[in-house]
């Protein structure tokens, strides 16, 4: 084997996250889109690198209420003259708040082929790791959904680093932790960027796009 270890990413590596699906059914897609919207500077997706930072939930729906204009309880009757997007501004809050409550089954499964994968690297002696941008909370979950995780020996995560890739610290630290030699050792992320700041902490940085062709650049096929 050319590699004595492999550290990998979870997201669209490891594991299918879809966070839309603790919401639907629950709210109108309506709502879901407007939280979701990438044009919002302080939609869903800003949160959720804060999050990935080690933003509670708490912390993270009082900011998305300020910045919303939003004010009191967000359980109270909307005051009359709130206009349309206010309107949506408070539903989606409390998505928000709902999304944290399920945020679980956004985790749909793991990537085809990936837990085989996982298996036939422990048989071969190949030392298996995480270092993802994601929560603590969702990669206990992860864990404890998916039994072929258990297979990773350590995870670093950015939330409780406070620090998240590509920064280059992240990775020194990765490697201090695991003990690994990072010219032995693999390091796959689905984003080119992360793959690239891999190789440029010293590991084998390596693009994900699926399990076929990972187990051929891991062994050689």
């Amino acid at each position: 084997m050319r590699y004595s270890d492999v550290i990998f990413d979870f997201c669209d590596v490891l594991v299918d996250w879809q966070p839309r699906v603790p919401l639907d059914g629950q709210v109108p897609a309506a709502i879901i889109d407007h939280l979701f919207d990438r044009n919002d500077p302080y939609g869903f997706w800003h949160y959720d690198e804060l999050s990935d930072l080690g933003w509670s939930e708490e912390r993270v729906l009082a900011d998305y209420a300020e910045h919303h204009g939003l004010s009191g309880s967000v359980l109270a009757d909307m005051a009359v003259g709130d206009d349309e997007r206010t309107s949506m501004d408070k539903t989606a809050l409390e998505a928000f708040r709902l999304y944290f409550d399920r945020q679980r089954l956004a985790l749909v499964g793991m990537l085809p082929g990936m837990p085989e994968l996982l298996h036939d690297l422990d048989v071969a002696g190949v030392r298996c790791w995480g270092l993802t941008n994601f929560t603590v909370k969702y990669v206990d979950a992860a864990r404890e959904l998916f039994p072929a995780l258990g297979l990773l020996n350590d995870v670093v995560v950015s939330s409780a680093e406070r620090i998240h890739k590509p920064d280059p610290e992240i990775f020194h630290r990765a490697i201090a932790r695991f003990g690994v030699d990072p010219a032995r050792t693999a390091f796959v992320d689905d984003k080119p960027w992360n793959a690239e700041a891999g190789t440029a902490a010293g590991l084998n940085g390596i693009r994900f796009t699926d399990a076929d062709s990972l187990r051929a650049q891991l062994f050689g096929e």
